[in-house]
C-alpha cells in the first residue's frame, strides 16, 4: 500500500476517477504481499500489485460498472492452478476484493503512509456492501470499539495485516501498515554488516551505532519502532544502552554474546536498577536456536527471532506440528 502513496495523491490532484482495490478474505494463493492493494482508473490504467495482477481486467470492469453514489463494491474473484501458473503464482485460490474510489479514502490516510508511521484504515460496509465508510486510526490512538482495539493489535506486530470483522451492522475491514521495525545495531564488525543487510532484504530499516549516547539518541527517536541488537560487549556500552530500551519499552531487545557474557550483563543490569520482570525482556543469548555457525547464519537467527517476537510467534515450533492457517 505505501508504494501506492505517490500515485494516489497524483490521482486525486488530478481529479482522475480511479478505485482502490484490495482483499477482504483471501484463501489460497500461497505465500502473498500482506499489504498488497492496486489503484485502477477509469481507463484501465492499474499501479500496484494484487496477485501478480491476474484479476487487473476484472477489477477495472467492476470499477467501471460502479455506478454514481456507490462508494464500495465486493468482488469475488478466483483462480484456477493452470491460470495461477500462467501468472506465476505458487497455487490458485479465492478472494473478495474490495474497491473503493479513491475520493473516499480519507486523504490522511496518504499522507501518514508516506510518512512512515504506524497507521490503520478501518472502512465500516453496510449490510448490501455498497456503501462504505473509511476513517484512520493511528497506532498512539485509543481503542474504542472492536475494530479500533484490533487495528491496535495488528500495528502492534509491526507487519502490514488485514482482518475482516463482521457485525451486526455489516462488514468491518480493518488494514494496518505499522512502520517498519528499526534495527538498532550496537557495534560493528562483519555480523553487523550482515544484519544490516538482513534486515534491509525484510524490508526493514537498520542502523549501527558505536556508542551508548548516539544507541540512546536513536532509540528515542523511533522508540515504538526500535529493535535493539547488542553485538558490543563493552559494558560501558551495552549495560546503559539496554537499560535504556528497557525503559524506554521498544519491541524487541537482544543480546549478543556468550551465556557467561549473557550472566554479566544480567548482573551489570540490575545494578543499574533493572527489574527482574524487565530482564526476562531481553533475549539474550540472542536468536533462535536454528544450529547457526557462521556470520550469516547467526544474522538469519537474530532477524528469524525478532520477526518472530513482533509476530507473537515464538514458540510456535515448526509449520508442520501447528495448525490453522499458515499465512495468518
Amino acid at each position: 500500500m505505501r508504494e501506492l502513496v505517490d500515485t494516489a495523491r497524483q490521482w486525486a490532484a488530478e481529479g482522475r476517477v480511479a478505485f482502490l482495490a484490495r482483499p477482504v478474505t483471501e484463501q489460497g494463493f500461497g505465500p502473498r504481499d500482506p499489504g498488497g492493494a492496486v489503484l485502477v482508473d477509469a481507463r484501465g490504467e492499474c499501479v500496484g500489485g494484487l496477485y501478480h495482477g491476474v484479476f487487473d481486467a476484472e477489477l477495472v470492469a467492476e470499477a467501471g460498472a460502479m455506478g454514481g453514489g456507490v462508494t464500495a463494491r465486493v468482488c469475488e474473484v478466483s483462480v484456477r492452478r493452470a491460470e495461477a501458473e500462467e501468472a506465476k503464482l505458487t497455487c490458485g485460490g479465492q478472494a473478495e476484493v474490495l474497491l473503493q474510489p479513491l475520493s473516499a479514502i480519507p486523504g490522511e490516510w496518504w499522507e501518514l503512509l508516506g510518512e512512515g508511521v504506524g497507521v490503520a484504515l478501518v472502512t465500516r460496509l453496510n449490510e448490501d456492501a455498497d456503501q462504505a465508510v473509511s476513517e484512520v486510526v493511528r497506532a498512539d490512538a485509543g481503542a474504542p470499539d472492536d475494530a479500533g482495539r484490533r487495528a491496535g493489535e495488528l500495528l502492534a506486530t509491526r507487519r502490514a495485516g488485514r482482518d475482516a470483522l463482521y457485525g451486526e451492522s455489516g462488514l468491518v475491514l480493518v488494514e494496518a501498515y505499522p512502520s517498519a521495525p528499526y534495527v538498532v545495531i550496537g557495534g560493528g564488525g562483519e555480523l553487523a554488516g550482515i544484519i544490516e543487510r538482513q534486515a534491509l532484504l525484510l524490508g526493514w530499516e537498520a542502523v549501527l551505532v558505536e556508542g551508548a549516547a548516539e544507541a540512546k539518541k536513536v532509540i528515542a527517536a523511533r522508540r515504538d519502532a526500535a529493535c535493539v541488537v547488542m553485538l558490543s560487549h563493552d559494558e560501558a556500552f551495552d549495560v546503559p544502552t539496554l537499560r535504556f530500551a528497557l525503559d524506554e519499552g521498544v519491541p524487541y531487545i537482544g543480546a549478543l554474546g556468550s551465556r557467561r557474557t549473557a550472566t554479566r550483563r544480567r548482573e551489570g543490569l540490575i545494578a543499574a536498577g533493572v527489574s527482574e520482570d524487565q530482564l526476562g525482556l531481553v533475549h539474550g543469548p540472542i536468536g533462535l536456536d536454528l544450529g547457526a555457525r557462521t556470520p550469516a547464519e547467526t544474522a538469519l537467527a537474530i532477524c528469524a527471532e525478532i520477526l518472530g517476537v513482533l509476530g507473537a510467534r515464538i514458540g510456535a515450533g515448526a509449520l508442520r506440528d501447528t495448525e490453522g492457517p499458515i499465512n495468518p
